[in-house]
């Protein structure tokens, strides 16, 4: 008997107890960078440590030598950070993308090399889902760009550009093609690897097929879909089951659902909605929108009339509005949500500040934590598990 107890007992010391502390969600606080878009020495990338159980918010290390740093991203292998940055923001002999080491949990960063965007307003920057290159949207170039990456997560060549055509109805906004974002479709075994282009001057979703062989961004058949006339497809989100896109459309603020076929890239839209109350009269557009990782909310911004506005998910894709809540700040630019889905942070540019909220799991509606943290124009946010 007593050999058995013995025996029981070391094998849960060392078999139950590892795995139960493995299942258990760790308590150390999450990594945070937000680029902040001011020139100069204001202008860099922010760290943060976020606490999950209190929603807190801890300023860490601060990285210099990045003005007007609109954009960045987190690598799959999430040791390495991509961010856009400007001396004058519009202006292509100044524009460059810069790849970082991410040193330390407390954020500070190593410089891996910088390369010229090749681009006026260079405006997102994404990572394949393989990093093996980054994906680039030039707003006022009129072109989206493929920049291949070494296997350390260098970067290893010059953007190689592809040119848009078309435009909209919109007199000052549409004049000319203005790519806003440019995302991967999730990747899928023995299968073509898709990109996607949202264009708001061209109310068009570009289609590209991801070709690393050739080096670039093949058109895929069709090239593009269509949205409604004024729509200015802004930016873009996969659902994590890899059969739906989502984009939100910055001039007539609504949210698009489209069907995504992953064998041919084929787009086809199913649903439209709006992401403002019905007898809402004032001027505003919408920014960002992001999806939880269970796939069963997603959350849209509104600048000007400063709220995100929260959604269902249904089973079918389709979309239910939840509520639509103040975004406790000017100009909501940028939506992070955490990788346990707990917690969605919200950058409002300027307004000059981060706000955090509770996502309820059940219900998908948003609490407030605390107060609002002050930064300086912040403008993307990129969250390391």
């Amino acid at each position: 008997m007593a050999q058995t107890a013995a025996h029981l007992v070391d094998y849960v010391k060392r078999v139950l107890t590892p795995f139960r502390e493995t299942m258990m969600p760790s308590t150390a606080p999450l990594l945070v960078f937000v680029t902040m878009f001011a020139a100069n020495e204001a202008g860099g990338i922010q760290a943060f440590h976020l606490d999950t159980a209190t929603g807190t918010l801890t300023p860490a290390a601060f990285t210099a030598d990045c003005p007007n740093g609109f954009f960045l991203t987190l690598a799959p292998d999430r040791r390495t950070l991509y961010s856009l940055t400007a001396k004058k923001f519009g202006a292509a002999d100044t524009e460059e993308v810069l790849a970082w080491r991410i040193a330390d949990r407390d954020g500070r960063l190593e410089p891996l090399g910088r390369r010229s965007a090749k681009g006026p307003a260079t405006c997102y920057v994404a990572a394949d889902p393989k990093g093996r290159s980054l994906l680039l949207a030039h707003y006022s170039g009129a072109t989206v760009a493929w920049l291949p990456l070494g296997s350390d997560g260098s970067l290893a060549g010059d953007p190689v550009a592809v040119r848009h055509e078309g435009t909209g109805p919109h007199p000052g906004r549409q004049e000319a093609p203005h790519p806003h974002a440019i995302v991967p479709a999730p990747a899928v075994p023995n299968a073509l690897q898709f990109a996607y282009a949202a264009d708001l001057g061209a109310d068009a979703i570009f289609a590209y097929r991801l070709d690393v062989a050739t080096g670039g961004l093949v058109a895929n058949e069709p090239a593009l879909v269509k949205t409604r006339p004024g729509a200015g497809p802004r930016h873009l989100a996969f659902h994590p089951d890899g059969r739906r896109l989502y984009a939100i459309n910055e001039l007539d603020n609504t949210v698009a659902v489209y069907d995504f076929d992953a064998a041919t890239g084929r787009l086809v839209e199913r649903q439209v909605v709006s992401t403002l109350p019905p007898d809402f009269k004032g001027t505003t557009s919408t920014a960002d929108l992001k999806i939880t990782p269970d796939g069963r909310f997603l959350y849209g911004t509104n600048r000007g009339h400063d709220s995100i506005a929260a959604y269902r998910i249904g089973a079918d894709g389709l979309l239910t509005l939840v509520e639509i809540i103040p975004s406790r700040g000017r100009g909501p630019q940028n939506l992070a949500i955490t990788p346990d889905g707990s917690l969605l942070l919200c950058a409002n540019m300027p307004g000059d500040n981060l706000a955090v909220f509770r996502i309820d799991r059940e219900t998908g509606k948003l609490t407030a934590v605390g107060e609002p943290v002050t930064a300086k124009s912040p403008s993307c946010i990129a969250v390391v598990p």
